[in-house]
């Protein structure tokens, strides 16, 4: 499996020096590539209930925005590959989205890797002006939109959503297409990485010490693998050509953890393990490249 490294955006503070210090350690390290996590706004803890903000993040939680670090971790860095996981694309003019993209993989001679997601948080789409109801059908007009600006100097298009009335990017991306990786777990996203992604970013259930260490044969990572690669294969491509990323945590983990969940994820199929080090009380940039340097030993195979 390739190895990354969780940019930890809610712990990594705003000082461009720390920034730009830990993207550069993660590469001399050798992983392969950054994974940054995306949320334009936080809502307000007070303001809504449990009930109506399912995810973890809030006002207080800090997020750079994915491709404007990208761009700056571009210049900072030589080699490691920059990826989202995931932008919450539905919530983004896709136009705009599709030349941000494109500069980024050019500024970083073709590096970027396109995560994408429809999102949990309806008080983002909201405040972007876009529709929370509509953003399934509306991702999947995107992506198509996507690939045809990323290789076509000049596009014609007229969607449900976007329309692009015989216009192009310039300058294209280094990769024509970027490659566009799907987030979520639920059977359309499945559904959706065997049809059309370059690769998926699912979130497995991870073991944590006094957790019982077996999961129900339909929860397990191979299965749910499994039928994904069934989908694929319905749809007449081939399963081995779609990347899978997986993701282990410092949090509550110990070693054996890390090794037991990566050996899981290794033969479940997975091509990509990227290691996470938020929430887990460091405090500085080598606090971090510290358990990243003990997570990687541990995962490896």
């Amino acid at each position: 499996m390739k190895m990354g490294a969780v940019f930890p955006q809610t712990e990594i503070g705003d000082d461009p020096g720390a920034i730009s210090a830990f993207a550069q350690a993660v590469e001399d390290l050798g992983f392969d590539h950054l994974l940054a996590y995306d949320h334009v706004v936080g809502a307000s803890a007070a303001g809504y209930g449990k009930e109506q903000l399912r995810g973890p993040y809030r006002e207080q939680h800090m997020f750079h925005e994915p491709l404007v670090l990208f761009g700056f971790l571009a210049g900072v860095t030589r080699r490691i590959g920059l990826a989202t996981g995931v932008m919450v694309l539905p919530q983004r003019q896709t136009v705009l989205v599709a030349k941000q993209a494109a500069e980024v993989d050019v500024l970083s001679k073709g590096r970027l890797r396109l995560g994408v997601g429809t999102g949990w948080n309806h008080v983002e789409y909201t405040a972007l002006g876009k529709s929370f109801a509509d953003r399934g059908r509306y991702l999947d007009e995107q992506v198509a939109l996507l690939r045809k600006l990323w290789t076509e100097p000049l596009v014609e298009f007229e969607g449900e959503f976007e329309s692009v009335p015989n216009a192009g990017l310039n300058p294209l991306p280094r990769q024509r297409p970027i490659p566009i990786w799907f987030g979520g777990m639920n059977e359309k996203v499945l559904k959706r990485v065997a049809r059309t992604g370059d690769g998926w970013l699912p979130l497995f259930k991870q073991f944590e010490p006094g957790m019982s260490r077996t999961l129900s044969s339909e929860m397990e990572p191979k299965a749910i693998i499994g039928r994904m690669h069934g989908y694929a294969r319905e749809a007449g491509r081939d399963p081995a050509a779609i990347g899978i990323e997986c993701r282990i945590s410092c949090f509550r983990q110990t070693e054996d953890d890390w090794q037991r969940n990566a050996a899981i994820f290794r033969e479940a199929g997975a091509t990509h393990l990227s290691l996470v080090t938020m929430n887990a009380g460091f405090e500085s940039v080598d606090d971090h490249i510290k358990a990243l340097e003990t997570m990687r030993a541990a995962a490896r195979d």
